[in-house]
């Protein structure tokens, strides 16, 4: 039984995703700062973030919800990753390994998400009135 968001293997990929963003983005063009940057970086902090979010929740249908807007907020970043490498700001081998890091990480999400349909894998405190989902 999961006690805390931070023993979430999800979450700790979605952390390591956040670093490594953070790091390829530093060598961009200043003038990205306020535009791409900024949007890269929000996405990807809002993985992890929405994770720990929807767990804090103590509802297995909101940990569901906040893990799904953390899919598009996922999928959202992946398509940056492309206008980065498009605009030639990611080299080929940093693109690759994000582009990696990105398709791990939906794999995990998508199976965290489905496995929540099913199991009481996670601890949750029923809401007052309201029994355990």
């Amino acid at each position: 039984m999961v006690k805390s968001y931070k023993e979430l293997l999800v979450w700790q990929k979605g952390m390591t995703l956040v670093a490594n963003v953070y790091r390829e983005t530093a060598s961009f063009p200043r003038g990205e700062t306020r535009s791409l940057i900024d949007q890269m970086r929000r996405a990807a902090v809002s993985i992890p973030s929405n994770i720990a979010e929807g767990f804090g929740r103590k509802s297995r249908a909101e940990l569901i919800r906040y893990s799904q807007i953390s899919l598009g907020s996922l999928y959202e970043l992946e398509t940056q990753v492309i206008i980065a490498r498009e605009l030639h700001y990611l080299p080929g081998e940093s693109h690759a390994s994000l582009d990696q890091e990105i398709s791990e990480l939906d794999a995990m999400l998508q199976s965290f998400i489905y496995s929540l349909r099913g199991s009481d894998a996670i601890a949750t405190t029923p809401q007052r009135g309201k029994t355990r989902q």
